[in-house]
């Protein structure tokens, strides 16, 4: 046991959501009622440029059925944000809040950039002598985050990914006449990961069982060899189904689409590859039609496809976080996933660095990828079949997922308003 902090609370989310970043949220705050020495419990409102702002909800007011609710509502409760802080006169307001609030744990769910400024935080409230324990947890669906097994969000994403493939291949089997190219378009930035999730909707694990080819990020893209590959599909089969990352690259390492723009954090926003293989299919073979769809964002708000694996670790990470700032004193780190060694799937959680973490990428292991290019191997399947196991039960009314939403009580502002 370390030394008691007195305090409140302060929680947030960033980033994009994922189907269990509120299962994260969850667990830390039926945890941190749980401790006598935290006198309040805090949500920030979108990140933190809710924080910067001072819009703070007292989540310890909501009731029971709200944050039980939370283990099977998508999305960021607390809302979110892709804010990038870029001078210290932010960091140093982050701090005013958090000494006017007294809040004295931050518990911060989000990806490799908000550890990064969770991890800023930390230090300036230690250069200025501020009590802060400031622990990260980790959150996204690209799976990219270092220093952790895998990352809550993963699970369910693939999960939902491998159900879609199935349930489109079908529908493509009915109607293919070996005249049909489906292109089913991805998320996942530069790291394959998600791409790879389709694989799991394999049955036999087969070259001729859909999804056919599997376009990752990580192998640059040849027009010609995907142009006969498609052929050599089609010659069998009804249909040929192709599953596609968004950060698929051309031979010299350049994005075959992207948006008009950047993000906050630099970042090409990435998005239309489908669409681009579907001109380069029609273009290239007479009588063959070619139909492209972008999952987009249901790709991570799919509560109803989510993984009970992945909801009950994205819980242990909050749960977690808490137990380790309150109990053992912990500070600057961000929870992690952990495998256990084992015949069978295990899982708990360690403690990584905030510094090892923050603006760090986990590539996808590209020893997974069978020499082909364009198929997963076995290797990747035993590493992500056990993080889709298990269905989250939603509850329903009038024919429709009932989820929940906070009643909000907001906290009173006790700062002059942030002139950002």
């Amino acid at each position: 046991m370390s030394e008691e902090l007195t305090g409140n609370v302060l929680v947030a989310q960033s980033g994009g959501p994922t189907a269990v970043i509120n299962a994260s949220l969850a667990g830390v705050v039926t945890e941190a009622l749980n401790h006598g020495c935290i006198e309040e419990i805090y949500g920030g409102l979108n990140g933190i440029q809710g924080i910067l702002n001072e819009e703070l909800i007292d989540l310890a007011e909501e009731s029971q059925q709200a944050i039980r609710g939370l283990r099977y509502t998508p999305a960021s409760a607390l809302g979110s944000c892709r804010y990038k802080i870029t001078n210290p006169e932010d960091y140093e307001r982050v701090l005013q809040v958090f000494q006017a609030h007294n809040i004295r744990y931050f518990f911060y769910i989000g990806g490799n950039d908000s550890q990064d400024t969770a991890n800023k935080i930390s230090k300036l409230a230690k250069e200025k002598g501020y009590a802060l324990r400031v622990i990260g947890i980790p959150k996204t669906v690209d799976n990219d985050l270092p220093m952790t097994d895998h990352c809550p969000g993963y699970g369910s994403v693939i999960k939902y990914i491998a159900t879609t493939v199935k349930e489109i291949a079908l529908d493509n089997q009915a109607m293919g006449k070996h005249d049909f190219v489906s292109i089913v378009e991805v998320m996942g930035r530069n790291a394959g990961w998600i791409t790879a999730g389709a694989s799991l909707a394999k049955r036999r694990n087969e070259v001729d069982d859909p999804p056919h080819l599997i376009l990752m990020p990580e192998v640059r893209f040849n027009p010609e060899a995907f142009v006969a590959r498609v052929q050599e599909v089609l010659r069998k089969s009804p249909y040929c189904m192709v599953v596609v990352g968004e950060g698929l690259t051309d031979q010299d390492g350049n994005y075959l689409a992207t948006g008009s723009g950047t993000d906050s954090f630099g970042h090409s926003t990435l998005g239309g590859v489908g669409e681009y293989l579907t001109e380069i299919v029609e273009q290239n073979l007479s009588n063959v039609r070619a139909r492209s769809l972008k999952l987009g964002y249901a790709q991570r708000a799919a509560a109803h496809c989510s993984s009970q694996a992945d909801n009950d670790e994205a819980y242990m990470a909050g749960v977690s976080a808490v137990k380790a700032a309150v109990e053992d004193g912990v500070t600057d780190k961000m929870v992690t996933l952990v495998r256990t060694e084992s015949d069978f799937y295990g899982c708990e959680t360690g403690l990584a660095n905030l510094d090892d973490v923050a603006n760090a990428e986990k590539p996808f292991p590209v020893q997974w990828i069978n020499e082909d290019g364009v198929s997963i191997n076995f290797q990747f399947f035993k590493y992500a079949n056990p993080l889709i196991q298990g269905e989250v039960q939603v509850p329903y009314e009038n024919g429709t997922p009932k989820y929940m939403s906070f009643t909000g009580n907001r906290v009173a502002k006790e700062l002059p308003n942030f002139q950002g």
